[in-house]
């Protein structure tokens, strides 16, 4: 068993941001591409580097970058907790400022909507990369309409209990790592996670494999293994209703792994990855196989559906448990958004680590 009560180890939160960053990049130019297509370009395995898209070669996608927006807003709430003499960590104003932080983002999205007068995600919104249309999903733009109508941001309108729509995309799932960083015990991260999911995505498929995400996370930067942290955050997966989308999606991929050598054809047989329990499944079926950190990540994009989303999701976890220089040096430099990442990792590794900053103006976040 993980030691649930240490911090998370630094280049792991570091690992799992760039992680995620990398197969979001790996995985964009393949999106919607058959797979026959893909070996036709790529070879029989996938890209082995990124490769030139409409954004740019190593080019992030709305995955990563709604992936930073959140842990941007868990570290300002954790701050704003212990400056208020709560709890750290314990999620009180995290959903409202996630939100915040969405409504942020949204405006860089080029819709049309009434002005919140609340800036949430700091310097984050003046980062480019993260503030242009890079493919956002509908159903994450539609729920967030909704919320900008009521001009009340950091109010949460979408929460498990009372949905912001119905969708179970994987936009809520894709987006959920940070939600791990904070929280030592998977109970706590699985809660959050989901929470933070369903502010766009209320379906039980589209937010409580966002938990599993988190819960897994939380395990790995505490020193779990991949199976260890997959049955950590499958028994609090069992305590939630309308879990049996996601239970059988997990058991398939878990079943899988004995079918034979790891391949793009058995990954497809997952789903596309466009809903939030085909992307968790497809993620964990790629960071379970035999190989290196490289073949793992290329396997989880290799496939026709939702590349970029799948390969975000697996280079999380893979990053989360081995670590940021486990992934090849030409995918880390080439990163888009590499140094903010580093730089939003040193902020959420001084908030969760044991000894949080004290003066909130000299807090990594705020500078």
């Amino acid at each position: 068993m993980p030691d649930l009560s240490v911090y998370p180890a630094p280049d792991r939160v570091l690992g799992c941001l760039l992680g995620g960053g990398i197969g979001d990049a790996l995985g964009a130019p393949l999106e919607g591409f058959t797979l026959d297509v893909i070996r036709e370009k790529h070879g029989p395995d996938g890209p082995d580097d990124f490769v030139a898209e409409r954004f740019g070669r190593g080019a992030i996608t709305d995955d990563t970058q709604l992936t930073m927006f959140t842990a941007y807003a868990l570290v300002q709430a954790s701050a704003r907790e212990r400056a208020g003499g709560g709890a750290r960590g314990v999620g009180t104003a995290a959903p409202g400022l996630l939100q915040a932080a969405y409504l942020t983002w949204f405006r860089g999205q080029g819709e049309e909507f009434p002005d919140q007068g609340v800036e949430g995600g700091g310097w984050l919104a003046g980062e480019p990369a993260l503030m242009t249309r890079r493919g956002p999903g509908r159903s994450t733009l539609a729920a967030l309409h909704r919320a900008a109508e009521r001009r009340r941001p950091t109010v949460p309108l979408g929460t498990p209990r009372e949905p912001n729509g119905d969708s179970k995309g994987c936009g809520g799932t894709m987006r959920a790592a940070p939600c791990g960083f904070g929280h030592a015990d998977p109970a706590d991260a699985f809660e959050l996670g989901c929470r933070a999911a369903a502010l766009t995505h209320g379906h039980p498929s589209g937010y409580l494999p966002a938990g599993v995400h988190a819960a897994m996370v939380s395990a790995l930067l505490r020193g779990a293994e991949l199976e260890e942290s997959l049955h950590l955050a499958r028994e609090q997966l069992k305590r939630h209703p309308g879990n049996r989308e996601t239970l059988e999606a997990l058991g398939h991929a878990a079943s899988l792994r004995h079918e034979g050598p790891a391949t793009p054809e058995r990954l497809q047989t997952l789903g596309g990855g466009w809903t939030g329990d085909q992307a968790i499944a497809i993620a964990v079926y790629a960071a379970l196989a035999p190989g290196d950190v490289e073949s793992r990540l290329r396997l989880a994009v290799t496939h026709t559906g939702d590349s970029d989303s799948t390969g975000a999701i697996c280079g999380n976890l893979l990053g989360a448990r081995y670590g940021a220089d486990a992934f090849p040096r030409r995918w880390r430099d080439g990163l888009e958004v590499g140094s903010a990442l580093t730089r939003l990792a040193a902020a959420c590794s001084a908030e969760f680590g044991p000894n949080p900053p004290a003066d909130p103006g000299g807090h990594p976040i705020a500078q």
